[in-house]
C-alpha cells in the first residue's frame, strides 16, 4: 500500500473484516479517500460495525478530522492511518484509533463523554496488539453497560437544532423558548446547535459539515431525538431520520405533542386530535419510508400518531371530518351557555395572556379556587370557568384560558376556535404578563 501510494501519489485503503479477509478497497486523491456508502446509518449500539479501516497519508499527519468522523458516524471497529515517507514509499508510524463504550452515567452530563481513545503511534513492525482481543473487550463492556444504560433511558434525550437566517438573537431567544417546551414534554435537553445560513437547506435543513457534526455530537452524548425549531416538511424530516437514524420532529409536533399529554376533558382531546391529524396528512406516506416511521410513540408520536401513520388520507379525511362535527356541535352548545349567560346578566372576564404566565394562578387568587397551577408551559389546557362575587351584590364569570406562543401551529389554532370564541365575546379581558421572564416584553405583543 506504501508504495502504490507513493507511486500514484493517492490514499489508498482497505476494509477488514474480523477474519483478516479484505472486503472494500479505495482509492483516493493525495488528501483523502472516500469509503464506501454505508447510508450512514448506525448499527446496533451493542456492537461495532465489524470492519476497520487502514489507508495511507502522504502527509506526514495523524488521523484527521474527518478519519475520526468516518469512524464515528459508521461505527467501525478501527480506523489507522500509515504514514508514507515522501522519499522512498516506505510505511512509518501508524496512527489509529477506537470509539469508546457509552456509559450509563454519561447519560444525563450535558458535556459530551470522551468519545475516541488514541493508540500509541508505532511503526509497523513494532505493532503487537491484539486487535481481535481489543475489539472483543470493547464490545462486552457495551453489552455490560446495556442493561444499564436501558434502565437509565427513562426518558427522551435530545439535542435542539435551528437555523438562523435572520438576527442571531432572535434565534437564541427562540431556541430558549423551545428548549422550555422541550422541557415541559418531558424531554432531557442534553445539547443545543444553532447554524448560522443564507437560508434553509432545502432538503436537510442545515448544511453538510454541520448535520455531520450533529451526528457526531449525538453520538457523543447519546441522545436519541432531534428537535428543530423550524417547521419541517415530510422531505426533510425522511432526510434527516435517514442520515442520523434519530427521531426527528419540528416545533409544531412538539407543541402538539405537549397539547396530547395535557389534555384531560372529552372536548380538549378531540381537539387536539383533530390538531394532529391536520398536521399528519399532507406528511403522510404510505409503507416503510414514512416521514415519521421513526416515531413510533412517546415524544412527538403520542395519541393519533402511534395509530395513523399507516392508514391511508381517505380514513384520515374522514375521520377529521367527523372531527369537525364534534367541535362545532361544542360550539353550539357554548353558544347556548353565552346565551344563558347573558340573559342571567352575568359578564365574563377572560384572563389571557402567554403561556405560563401566571394565568390559573391569578384565577385561584380572584376566586379562591384550586385550579391546577404549575410552573411548565401549557400546564392549562381545557378552559376553566369560576364565579367571583364583586362589591355591591355583582358577580362575574372568571375565565382561564389556554395560553399562547409564538409559532403556534395554525392547526392547533383553528381546532380550538371554540375556546377561542370565549375570549372574543368576554366583557373584559384581564392580560397577565410575567415581567420575571426576560422576553416579557415580546410575550406581551399581540401581532
Amino acid at each position: 500500500m506504501g508504495e502504490l501510494s507513493h507511486e500514484t501519489r493517492r490514499q489508498i485503503g482497505v476494509l477488514i473484516d474480523r477474519k483478516g479477509h479484505i472486503q472494500y478497497v479505495m482509492v483516493g486523491d493525495n488528501r483523502e479517500i472516500e469509503l464506501p456508502d454505508f447510508k450512514r446509518v448506525r448499527v446496533a449500539t451493542g456492537r461495532f460495525r465489524g470492519l476497520r479501516c487502514v489507508h495511507t497519508h502522504l502527509r506526514g499527519e495523524s488521523l484527521t478530522q474527518d478519519d475520526l468522523t468516518d469512524l464515528a458516524l459508521l461505527r467501525l471497529d478501527l480506523m489507522a492511518a500509515i504514514d508514507v515517507d515522501a522519499k522512498t514509499g516506505l510505511p512509518g508510524l501508524v496512527h489509529a484509533a477506537h470509539l469508546l463504550p457509552l456509559h450509563a452515567g454519561e447519560l444525563d452530563n450535558t458535556k459530551a463523554p470522551r468519545l475516541y481513545e488514541f493508540l500509541e503511534p508505532k511503526v509497523v513492525s513494532q505493532l503487537d496488539s491484539d486487535f481481535l482481543e481489543l475489539i472483543n473487550s470493547l464490545e462486552e463492556e457495551m453489552a455490560r453497560n446495556r442493561r444499564t444504560v436501558r434502565l437509565a433511558e427513562v426518558r427522551d434525550r435530545t439535542i435542539l437544532v435551528g437555523v438562523a437566517t435572520g438576527p442571531l438573537s432572535d434565534a437564541e431567544e427562540s431556541m430558549a423558548e423551545l428548549a422550555e417546551l422541550a422541557t415541559s414534554a418531558g424531554v432531557v435537553v442534553q445539547d443545543e446547535i444553532i447554524q448560522r445560513r443564507q437560508a434553509i437547506d432545502p432538503r436537510t435543513v442545515l448544511g453538510k459539515g454541520k448535520l455531520d457534526e450533529l451526528i457526531i455530537r449525538a453520538l457523543q452524548l447519546g441522545a436519541d431525538m432531534l428537535v428543530f425549531d423550524s417547521e419541517l416538511s415530510a422531505a426533510q424530516v425522511r432526510s434527516l431520520s435517514e442520515a442520523t437514524d434519530l427521531k426527528v420532529i419540528d416545533r409544531s409536533q412538539l407543541i402538539l405533542d405537549i397539547f396530547a399529554q395535557r389534555a384531560q376533558s372529552s372536548e380538549g382531546k378531540i381537539q387536539v386530535e383533530l390538531a394532529q391529524l391536520k398536521y399528519l396528512l399532507p406528511r403522510l406516506i404510505a409503507g416503510q419510508d414514512s416521514a415519521f416511521s421513526r416515531l413510533a410513540g412517546g415524544i412527538g408520536g403520542r395519541g393519533p400518531g402511534e395509530t395513523k401513520l399507516e392508514t391511508d388520507r381517505r380514513r384520515v379525511r374522514d375521520r377529521i371530518n367527523r372531527l369537525e362535527k364534534d367541535i362545532e356541535e361544542q360550539r353550539q352548545r357554548r353558544q347556548e351557555r353565552r346565551k344563558g349567560r347573558a340573559r342571567q346578566g352575568l359578564p365574563v372576564v377572560s384572563i389571557v395572556g402567554y403561556t405560563n404566565a401566571g394565568k390559573s394562578t391569578l384565577l385561584n387568587a380572584l376566586t379562591k379556587s384550586t385550579v391546577h397551577a404549575e410552573q411548565r408551559m401549557f400546564a392549562t389546557l381545557d378552559p376553566t370557568s369560576r364565579r367571583l362575587r364583586l362589591p355591591r351584590e355583582q358577580e362575574v364569570i372568571v375565565n382561564d384560558t389556554v395560553g399562547f406562543i409564538r409559532d403556534l401551529p395554525p392547526d392547533l389554532l383553528s381546532a380550538f376556535r371554540a375556546t377561542l370564541e370565549e375570549i372574543s365575546e368576554s366583557s373584559l379581558l384581564i392580560h397577565a404578563v410575567d415581567v420575571s421572564n426576560p422576553r416579557w416584553t415580546q410575550q406581551s405583543r399581540f401581532d
